[in-house]
């Protein structure tokens, strides 16, 4: 352990070595300047310094070692074998001063850094490729971790830290701490199998569709929340033959033959709809609102605010209204 000394000036105990500590960045660069240059004056050139102040700060640099660094006259500087060794160590902090320096603006620049997105599988599936291949495009240092998860998991992640940004369906006014800005509005379709009920081509009714045999969305998740309230709107309560917790589920009941089921069209692109067929429902009453949740008050890193700023160019901003008596929710 070092020997410790009693300040009588500060009243506290102090370390010797700790004094050791306070070598400046500057401090480097002047000892690496003389060791390059040889000369007090040329070395105070390069740092933009008079010769003085140069050699005021190269006396202090030695007081605070407590020891001598270089050998100098009117005429000669020397490096002394503690300034050899004192050389080597400053080239060393500099270059990563440096490479940290570099790292972080690259992080600021958006160059480098991880971004991660939670989302809905709809979401994650039907929307974000097209963006995140385009992010990558243009920022391919940095990484992305996409977390798939249903809609109160992913208020979760992104009101606790876990994502630095969020998509999902409906609002957040309950949740103070999010922010929720509407990015698009999901209309609901009819998918049933080529030579299933919904083999006439042609628009159809609410009330038809839940009396044919019905796969549904398990409970909890946004598209079944939207359901519920369009048979409610009926008088009625859904009774699905089926009842699935993911999308490729159920679109494989529907291939089998096995039903028929109604799903917002950013969904589709989970589905293989090449062994399916898409109709339009007249009166489902609702479209699911798709929107961008990210924390309230809190800053958001450079590479997720490069994000929301192409999700904000593709999207061309909020929904706007339409002309339909659609509810959207």
């Amino acid at each position: 352990m070092p020997h410790e000394i009693y300040c009588v000036k500060c009243a506290f105990v102090h370390y010797p070595c700790m004094e050791h500590n306070n070598v400046t960045l500057a401090d480097y660069a002047a000892v690496i300047a003389l060791l390059d240059t040889g000369s007090f004056r040329a070395a105070s050139e390069a740092l933009h310094l008079s010769p003085s102040a140069l050699s005021r700060q190269i006396a202090g640099l030695e007081a605070r070692l407590g020891t001598r660094l270089f050998d100098r006259d009117t005429r000669n500087l020397a490096t002394t074998a503690a300034g050899e060794v004192f050389g080597r160590v400053a080239r060393r902090m500099l270059y990563s001063a440096e490479d940290g320096m570099a790292e972080f603006e690259a992080f600021v620049s958006s160059r480098q850094g991880r971004l991660t997105i939670a989302g809905l599988p709809s979401v994650t599936a039907g929307l974000l490729p097209r963006l995140i291949g385009e992010f990558s495009e243009a920022h391919p240092g940095i990484d992305l971790r996409i977390l798939d998860a249903l809609s109160g998991s992913v208020l979760e992640a992104v009101e606790s830290g876990v994502a630095d940004l969020g998509f999902t369906a409906g609002t957040v006014s309950a949740r103070s701490r999010l922010d929720f800005q509407p990015l698009l509005d999901d209309k609901f379709v009819a998918i049933g199998h080529p030579a299933g009920p919904l083999a006439e081509e042609r628009a159809y009714a609410w009330h038809e569709l839940i009396a044919m045999p019905f796969i549904a969305m398990a409970e909890g998740t946004s598209v079944r929340e939207l359901l519920d309230a369009a048979c409610l709107r009926l008088g009625t309560a859904l009774s699905p033959r089926f009842e699935v917790a993911h999308l490729a589920t159920a679109g494989a009941l529907v291939a089998a033959g096995l039903g028929v089921t109604a799903l917002p069209t950013l969904t589709l692109p989970v589905l293989n709809m090449g062994n399916l067929i898409e109709r339009p429902i007249t009166d489902f009453g609702a479209r699911r609102r798709i929107g961008l949740v990210r924390r309230t008050g809190r800053t958001l890193s450079p590479a997720a605010s490069a994000f929301v700023e192409l999700v904000k160019r593709s999207s061309g901003g909020p929904p706007r209204p339409r002309p339909t008596t659609e509810r959207k929710v």
